[in-house]
């Protein structure tokens, strides 16, 4: 009997990644490939739609190949997703008419502000549980149909882009709906990605009308919405196409969802966050959608097919793992794992904060104009110092997301599940512990992200039974716990409080 794998493609901020995993939950394949990041202006971030797909189909060919499974012994694909980041493309020649607008992009900060002034944040929070902010969908959608340039399309399409959107030519979607359209050929998406869009009602589980005409986006560009973990599928592989074979497809989920459901969070009150780009801290709150007063996100957590969505909260960090490759980038490191030897080097960071707010703040604080900020410097501050206080901040912006998270939630997290490149860094997950005063807990396979899409497509097919089977596979790598007194975590944070006032409004 052929053994048969469950595949899973991630596209993240930074790269795509192809994983496979077995009946265990082990893995047997991972290839992955960067792509470009794009910086056409200050506060702009872009990435080319067509490299996204080139290296999807790099990274599964390579994956299949140095494995050596067949593509005919993929049981279902899943997909997993950098959400928000928004794409438009053609519907007849399936290319882009301008490249992704990445979450981290804040060209739009202006038209945030003009919605908030006319008071029409609270409807948008009402509505889709998010914050009126330039990180969603809606306003880059909007920006594309108004400002992308004609001569960048097809020159035999030469007519305005908004004209052709009115007409049905075009379509859009977060980066699993490009993906899904490329893989499939059907416009889809997940409950879960739809949610992240500022256009979708998860309290109706609908596209909204009023906000549908509040950015001017037409109703014929956008995909169908399905459960994460769908049954019926979003369609199979073309047995023509670049895998040779058709495989359904039956897994989405946006990124952080996805590593949700990898950390096997399937209850109510259970919490992880991960450690990629940015840092986004998800708990469960089961099939209640609970708003939030502390500056948090009420989302879509996930959905198995004809059962009821499950909600979550969530706090949103842009800059962790990017204030590492910033870093890299002013030459204070020469890779990121020679952080943990500089941080260690330092016995603490003299008074330095570091406040990464690269393109802004999100939760709790969501200030768009915030930039990145490095006080207490003296002539005795060494680049250790920074590289600490650098991973320091990551703790401390976690410590805001978890006193906003109990704060809503009523439920105080005693241990954290988290995930992510930057936590392969011990010291961080220590400084995590410290600084939280929480056990952190990091688990045996780190790429929770392709394993939750590989949890969700398995799931639909019947490869794995049941959610009590996956959480069989969840296994502890390691556990840290604080080292720090509480009233030390406590001074050390309530200085960081200080430094984040400094950073706030400061782009004009």
């Amino acid at each position: 009997m052929t053994e048969t794998y469950v595949g899973s493609i991630d596209q993240g901020t930074t790269g795509t990644r192809f994983m496979l995993f077995d009946h265990d939950g082990a893995v047997v394949a991972n290839a992955y490939e960067r792509h470009e990041q794009l910086y056409p202006e200050p506060g702009w971030v872009e990435h080319d739609p067509r490299e996204l797909w080139e290296n999807t189909k790099a990274v599964v060919g390579r994956g299949l190949a140095e494995s050596g499974v067949e593509p005919g012994q993929l049981a279902a694909l899943g997909v997993a997703n950098q959400r928000e980041t928004t794409v438009v493309w053609d519907e007849e020649t399936g290319q882009p008419v301008y490249n992704a607008l990445v979450w981290q992009d804040r060209r739009t900060t202006d038209r945030v502000e003009e919605l908030e002034a006319a008071g029409k944040a609270e409807l948008i929070r009402e509505k889709t549980g998010l914050e009126c902010d330039a990180y969603f969908s809606a306003t880059k959608v909007e920006w594309v149909l108004d400002n992308a340039d004609p001569v960048r399309v097809e020159r035999f399409r030469p007519q305005d882009v908004r004209d052709r959107a009115e007409a049905g030519e075009l379509l859009l979607g977060t980066v699993d709906s490009w993906l899904l359209y490329k893989l499939t050929g059907n416009h889809v998406t997940d409950v879960s990605n739809a949610a992240r869009t500022m256009l979708y009602d998860i309290h109706d589980l609908a596209w909204d009308e009023e906000l549908l005409a509040e950015f001017d986006v037409p109703a014929t560009m956008l995909p169908e919405v399905r459960p994460s973990v769908d049954e019926r599928g979003y369609g199979q592989t073309d047995p023509d196409g670049f895998l040779g074979a058709a495989v359904p497809v039956t897994g989405a989920l946006g990124d952080q969802q996805a590593a949700m459901f990898g950390q096997t969070c399937f209850d109510a009150g259970e919490a992880k966050n991960t450690y990629g780009t940015g840092s986004f801290y998800l708990m469960n709150t089961g099939d209640e959608a609970v708003a939030s007063d502390h500056g948090l996100l009420t989302t879509v957590g996930f959905q198995r097919s004809g059962e009821p969505v499950q909600y979550a909260l969530e706090g949103s960090i842009f800059a962790t793992g990017a204030a590492i490759e910033w870093l890299d980038d002013v030459d204070l490191i020469d890779s990121p794992g020679e952080t943990e030897r500089l941080a260690r080097e330092a016995e603490s960071t003299d008074g330095v904060y570091v406040v990464p707010a690269f393109t802004g703040l999100g939760a709790p604080h969501w200030d768009g104009r915030a930039r990145g900020t490095i006080v207490g410097m003296t002539r005795d501050t060494r680049r250790e110092h920074i590289v600490r206080a650098t991973l320091e901040s990551i703790a401390y912006q976690t410590r805001d997301i978890a006193a906003a998270m109990e704060a809503d939630s009523g439920v105080e997290t005693t241990t954290l599940r988290v995930d992510g490149g930057a936590v392969d860094n011990s010291f961080l997950c220590q400084l995590l512990s410290n600084v939280l005063q929480r056990d952190i807990v990091r688990p045996r396979v780190g790429e929770t992200t392709a394993l939750g899409a590989a949890y969700a497509a398995g799931l639909a097919v019947g490869y794995w039974d049941s959610l009590d089977e996956l959480r069989e596979h969840w296994r502890v790598e390691q556990t840290f716990e604080p080292a720090f007194r509480a009233a030390e975590a406590d001074r050390l944070y309530d200085r960081w409080t200080d430094a984040v006032e400094r950073s706030l409004g400061w782009a004009e």
